[in-house]
């Protein structure tokens, strides 16, 4: 006779540990979840919280940040992909590389601050290739070259 205790599930059974229970991430002292973008240099550290639908970017309204309509369209996809863009209040503070590198950054950090404040979201932004980074950076400039790649200009005389 061993001296295990005897339960009733087979997973206990065979000496399986239980499944953990989904751990969501509690919101900070003020009630934001955050949420980390990347895209080339740039790097968008993003608080959600529910509310209204502000969206403000580094101390400035949205479409006084990101002036292009592309950008303005881009940082708010995830938004309007969960259907969310007038239940949570946005606030974003980017920096490092260019205006669309910025966009792109905001877009990620949305997207995972998102998935936090709700599971159910994370299916449609990953399917809208939203939680994906991309991974392409400048290609440094090697000795003896113009550029990276380009070299100097040839003359025969």
């Amino acid at each position: 006779m061993s001296d295990t205790p005897k339960t009733d599930s087979p997973a206990a059974a065979q000496g399986a540990a239980p499944a953990p229970a989904a751990v969501r991430p509690k919101p900070d002292t003020k009630g934001y979840i955050w949420g980390t973008g990347r895209r080339k240099t740039a790097v968008a550290r993003v608080r959600v919280k529910p509310g209204t639908g502000a969206f403000t970017v580094n101390g400035k309204e949205m479409k006084a940040f990101f002036t292009v309509e592309r950008q303005q369209a881009l940082a708010i996809s995830p938004l309007v992909a969960t259907n969310t863009r007038n239940k949570v209040d946005v606030f974003v503070n980017v920096s490092g590389g260019g205006p669309f590198g910025q966009a792109g950054a905001t877009v990620m950090g949305i997207a995972r601050a998102l998935i936090k404040l709700d599971e159910g979201n994370g299916q449609v932004l990953r399917a809208g290739g939203f939680l994906t980074r991309d991974a392409r950076e400048v290609e440094r400039k090697k000795y003896g070259r113009a550029g990276a790649r380009r070299s100097f200009q040839f003359s025969k005389r």
